[in-house]
């Protein structure tokens, strides 16, 4: 996929009403996997071939000619610099698996956490293959920057939360963290919560009604989130082979948090070292350590093959969207 000119407006792709249904599909496959903790939004969005258009859709908000076309309110201006149908299909398919998809996801997150994580394993296994083909040549620099995203990506995802003050500067500063981890393939903006120790307290201020906090927590989200995106589209355009291959490395890095077979060994807790627990009730896992298959049993080997051909189908699905994806570029 090439980098788009921000300076034009994306929008002006002549897109069908299919094109657009597809979006929207595209947009359930987003928000279905930011509902998972540890699978990132943007690395479905990588998957799908859309990653590059999102930040630079996003990006365009953060350009002065957007800027200048609110101050003086030129609203034919504001949507011809903005992509908002891509980004109104978008949100409207992350909206329907928020809606549709969450109590579902989150009861096999719980009781089927094997065949779950395979299959998303089995996707991102599969588009590490796919992204990294779009660099043609790999360079001893680029391996190093594939290993300096892995290393970065499985360090991080095996840390244990902080704590963290509820300060409004700290609140702003999580949100916009949080929000720049969606967007990066690999990286969970919940688990960057989860690490701040502001993933229960976001969760609160959201049953509550605190509007203040959300307020807050929202209004770093934005701002993170376009500022972020010009960095990210910065890099896409002026080195885009060492981009792709640090957010490759990234998504290699991400596997230590997906592998299946996980044993939790600690939970969240407050400052009296009782348990938090979720909106159902459920211990909050903070720290896991990956283990093999359970070979030594009639059920475990069961386990282990429903879970190779959940992880098949899901390297499956991702080449067959990647080949179609190629057959309409």
């Amino acid at each position: 996929m090439q980098a788009t000119d921000t300076n034009t407006a994306v929008s002006n792709k002549d897109r069908s009403i299919q094109d657009y249904i597809i979006l929207v599909l595209k947009g359930i496959c987003m928000g279905a996997s930011d509902i998972v903790p540890g699978v990132s939004g943007g690395t479905m969005a990588f998957i799908l071939g859309i990653y590059e258009e999102l930040i630079d859709s996003i990006r365009a908000v953060g350009q002065s000619e957007f800027i200048q076309a609110v101050i003086r309110f030129r609203i034919k201006d504001i949507f011809q610099i903005v992509n908002w149908q891509f980004l109104l299909a978008l949100v409207t398919g992350i909206g329907i698996a928020v809606l549709t998809l969450s109590s579902g996801l989150e009861w096999l997150l719980i009781n089927q956490p094997v065949y779950l994580w395979s299959f998303f394993f089995g996707l991102v296994v599969a588009s590490v293959y796919s992204v990294s083909r779009r660099i043609k040549s790999w360079t001893p620099p680029l391996w190093i920057i594939l290993a300096v995203g892995t290393v970065g990506a499985y360090i991080l995802v095996g840390q244990v939360p902080l704590q963290t003050p509820n300060a409004w500067w700290f609140l702003f500063l999580s949100g916009a963290l949080a929000i720049c981890a969606m967007i990066l393939p690999g990286i969970s903006g919940s688990f960057i919560l989860v690490l701040l120790g502001k993933y229960q307290f976001v969760l609160g201020a959201i049953n509550d009604r605190d509007i203040v906090s959300i307020a807050i927590i929202g209004l770093g989200a934005v701002i993170g989130l376009v500022t972020f995106a010009q960095v990210i589209g910065y890099f896409f355009k002026q080195h885009h082979d060492y981009t792709i291959a640090l957010l490759t490395g990234l998504m290699v890095g991400s596997l230590r948090k997906i592998w299946p077979w996980k044993l939790d060994i600690a939970y969240l807790q407050d400052a009296a070292g009782n348990f938090i627990l979720d909106s159902e009730g459920h211990k909050i896992v903070t720290e896991q350590l990956n283990q093999l298959p359970n070979f030594g049993s009639t059920a475990g080997v069961t386990e282990f093959g429903i879970a190779l051909v959940l992880t098949i189908i899901g390297f499956g699905a991702i080449l067959l969207i990647d080949r179609m994806a190629g057959q309409t570029e």
